[in-house]
């Protein structure tokens, strides 16, 4: 995500914010939302490990002195996983998944009116996730790529990962009648 313009990536981003304060999060929204943010049963296991991130010195990566030193290869083995080789296209399908169910969200924001108008959401993104501003915001960003291009992809996404990339339903009418959110 750094490659996209974030400031850092979201496991770096769990370790600084907390892995207990992400779990806590998840179950508000997964309460809220239902099995559309199911959270990952990556951060039970770190918890039942007691790897809170840097607040304890120990979550993904390693503390030395408080001081981030690397990937702590002993969560691999807690994680029952591998890493994979290094690939840039192995990165960008990571990539692709992350973002596009971030434009996803915010098209839904939008289109239920929990902002007020598309300026809102793309500046709450900018300052209070990190989007990257070269960007213009996330409902920005999916005006440049046009709502059908990014439904094509989602259903893409949905036929090899699952329901949680189903476009929502403004999404689908903005495509269908070639709308955008910014004139």
């Amino acid at each position: 995500m750094t490659r996209f313009g974030f400031p850092v990536g979201p496991i770096t981003l769990l370790d600084e914010v907390g892995i207990d304060v992400a779990a806590k999060a998840a179950q508000v929204m997964h309460g809220a939302f239902g099995d559309r943010l199911r959270p990952a049963d990556v951060l039970g296991k770190m918890i039942g490990a007691e790897r809170f991130g840097r607040k304890n010195g120990r979550g993904f990566y390693l503390y030395p002195k408080g001081q981030k030193a690397g990937v702590d290869e002993s969560v691999y083995d807690l994680l029952g996983v591998r890493p994979a080789k290094p690939s840039s296209a192995a990165a960008a399908r990571v990539e692709q998944r992350l973002v596009y169910a971030m434009l996803n969200e915010a098209a839904m924001a939008a289109g239920e009116g929990v902002v007020r108008q598309p300026r809102d959401g793309d500046i709450g993104a900018i300052f209070g996730i990190g989007y990257p501003a070269f960007r213009g915001g996330p409902l920005r960003y999916l005006d440049e790529l046009g709502a059908a291009n990014v439904v094509q992809v989602l259903r893409e996404l949905e036929t090899a990962h699952g329901p949680r990339f189903a476009p929502c339903e403004a999404l689908l009418r903005m495509a269908e009648r070639g709308e955008r959110f910014y004139p």
